[in-house]
């Protein structure tokens, strides 16, 4: 094999060490003495959530209260937040005074409560706590609204800050959105002694099953996972037409649904990527939009999950693997519908694969790595067929890593030491983020509101629920533009699930219906975080790469309707139901994909100039009506969706042919 491809198909030993993340700005250059803090902050969290996970009694001889354990691992991370996040730009390279401060805070106060932990439960502190607890839990409320604005960033600060407060003014608000007031302290106390604020169904998801899976996606990173997976997408895929671009679908999808993270999977993968799409005449814009959407869509694709996953599960009470099935079809939808486009595209413009000569062996990458795909068998099995959802992770990256050392790939300490910074970074980053989040829960709990905003949602769509799914899905798209994808989920699923459920809509559709269009904002302009970041990648402005990403991501749009309308795509129903559904959304998806790039199968290009886009609109339009659910909510009869699609892609392939006809009579 030779190195010509991209030097990622084989890196050198002098590039970057395999897993290492480029930096984003975001983060403290960290001095050794604070990397070996974080080091070892990230170490007791770890033994904690393994102590506790597994009941193994490593402090005591029995069980730890998971009050005590939820403070204990909480005050960690925000130590880890205030450790990794500058408060400025002034502080990116050195950790001022009053950070040292708000640490030595968070160690005072999160010890109290932790050592407290039975009293603040016996004696229902939430709503009659001493002075001391009313005082620290007013301290706390203020340094979590930090936390989340350092690991978030100022809108989720504003969100979390006003709604956080809604408690103290909610009685003088209008009646249709009034509520129960509350004086300041006892809003404090139930935000940080209670158990449905801050220390609700976000934290302990987090702390109880998500925290495993961080572990499990950044070891996979740190022992080569991402140069496997390229290497195999690329032995099986790079020959093809268009060959790297489909490479990049197959490789970003499966670290996307390990890492959990858009932006993270773009920037580990698009660097291997990006550069071998170039190669064989992608454009900048277009690799950019490709990995943009693998990326983003990976989150989405079973069997492992962004932590979003685990939080719905908590909310509806369901096991994980409810909703990673659940998850099979819509995510099938969405990277057969990329596939399709790429190759339409690669037809269009004579786009080719790569030389096999060039291409590393299928038999020689698996000899390398066939550790990783081991497992992620073990892993899916623990999975689905055990159901051992939070303890998994842990023997799937104990595995890992102890297999890893027994090849060429083994870990070194300065790797390992490097797979823990990054670990920890994540971990900071997620529990700031869902610890603020946590705050809005807890002020909509207290003060009855959630249930009072479901009713005005559905009174104000008048009871058209084609109406309320649009007002939900603009809002989740907006709401998913400041915040992260899980952060968006759970706002909505207080306010906005409940309100679809009452209009007679299936609970879980709901819920995938809001996940998925919040994560519309990685790929969607004016914000498209994603495709931004896939442009820094390319070198391309960051517009184009948000118009190209989001043109390629189109299917994503509809698909969470179309689940919506009839639950049989999310596996819900019969076997014959959801089979025949599946077969026309395939052929819906293959149709809209060809009249997005102008390129059939077995027909050609579809036309040019405005007639062709009109000719074009046709066959999106007669793909729309294929893949559209018959039967469910919309009531329509298949006969009659295969009908218009019928009518709609012979219209589509007329005016190709005739266009074809001109240009050749005019040839003559």
């Amino acid at each position: 094999m030779t190195n010509s491809i991209v030097p990622p198909i084989k890196p050198k030993d002098d590039e970057k060490d395999e897993g290492e993340l480029p930096a984003i700005g975001r983060y403290r250059e960290l001095a050794t003495k604070w990397r070996a803090v974080m080091a070892v902050l990230t170490a007791l969290a770890t033994l904690l959530a393994t102590n506790q996970i597994f009941a193994l009694g490593f402090f005591i001889d029995y069980t730890m209260l998971d009050g005590r354990y939820l403070y204990l691992i909480t005050g960690l991370m925000l130590i880890m937040v205030f450790i990794t996040f500058p408060s400025h730009k002034s502080n990116l390279n050195f950790v001022p005074w009053y950070d040292k401060v708000i640490i030595g805070l968070i160690a005072v106060i999160f010890s109290y409560f932790a050592f407290n932990a039975e009293r603040i439960i016996l004696d229902a502190w939430e709503y009659a706590a001493p002075v001391q607890g009313i005082v620290l839990a007013l301290v706390t409320w203020v340094i979590i609204l930090e936390a989340g604005r350092r690991a978030g960033g100022w809108p989720i600060f504003f969100i979390v800050l006003t709604l956080s407060l809604y408690p103290t003014y909610a009685d003088k608000m209008p009646a249709v959105i009034a509520g129960i007031g509350m004086p300041v302290h006892d809003v404090a106390i139930f935000h940080v002694l209670g158990e449905e604020s801050v220390f609700g169904v976000a934290l302990n998801s987090f702390a109880m099953l998500v925290f495993g899976f961080i572990l499990f996606g950044v070891s996979l990173q740190y022992t080569g996972g991402g140069p496997f997976f390229i290497n195999l997408a690329f032995a099986l895929l790079g020959h093809m037409r268009g060959g790297p671009a489909k490479v990049a679908i197959f490789s970003s999808g499966l670290m996307g649904s390990m890492s959990g993270g858009p932006i993270t999977n773009v920037l580990t993968t698009g660097p291997l990527s990006i550069p071998a799409m170039r190669r064989v005449g992608f454009s900048r814009g277009y690799a950019s939009g490709v990995e943009a959407c693998a990326s983003t869509g990976g989150v989405l694709m079973p069997p492992i999950m962004g932590a979003t996953a685990f939080v719905m599960a908590s909310f509806l009470g369901v096991s994980y693997v409810t909703i990673a099935v659940a998850a099979i079809v819509p995510s099938v939808l969405y990277f057969f519908g990329l596939f399709m486009q790429i190759d339409a595209y690669s037809a269009r413009n004579e786009l080719k694969g790569l030389p096999k000569e060039e291409l590393p062996r299928l038999g020689q990458v698996f000899k390398e790595g066939w550790y990783f795909i081991a497992v992620f068998v073990i892993l899916t099995v623990m999975l689905v067929y055990m159901q051992r959802e939070a303890t998994a992770p842990f023997i799937a990256t104990a595995a890992l890593l102890i297999i890893n050392q027994f090849t060429s790939h083994r870990m070194d300490l300065k790797k390992f030491m490097l797979m823990v910074a990054a670990t920890g970074r994540l971990m900071a980053e997620l529990a700031g983020i869902l610890a603020a989040i946590g705050l809005i829960v807890g002020a909509l709990a207290v003060t009855g509101m959630a249930g009072t905003l479901a009713n005005d949602l559905v009174y104000l769509a008048g009871d058209n629920i084609l109406v309320l799914l649009i007002m939900g899905a603009i809002t989740s798209f907006v709401l998913g533009i400041g915040m992260t994808v899980t952060a968006a989920y759970i706002f909505l699923a207080i306010v906005l699930a409940p309100a679809l459920i009452n209009a007679g809509l299936d609970p879980l559709a709901s819920h995938m219906f809001i996940m998925y269009w919040g994560m519309l904002s990685f790929i969607t302009p004016p914000v498209a975080l994603a495709a931004f970041a896939a442009a820094s990648v390319a070198q391309v402005s960051p517009m184009r790469a948000g118009w190209e990403a989001m043109r390629l991501g189109a299917i994503i749009y509809f698909i969470p309707f179309f689940f919506v309308f009839n639950p049989a795509l999310l596996l819900q129903g019969s076997f014959g139901e959801a089979a025949l559904l599946i077969s026309t959304a395939l052929l819906g998806v293959a149709l809209l994909s060809a009249g997005l790039q102008g390129y059939l199968l077995g027909f050609g290009r579809l036309g040019e100039g405005r007639l062709g886009l009109i000719g074009r609109g046709f066959v999106c339009v007669s793909g729309l009506a294929l893949a559209a659910p018959s039967g469910g909510m919309l009531g329509l009869n298949q006969a009659m969706l295969l009908g218009v699609s019928i009518v709609l892609l012979i219209a589509g392939m007329t005016i190709a042919i005739a266009q074809r006809k001109s240009a050749q009579s005019q040839a003559v």
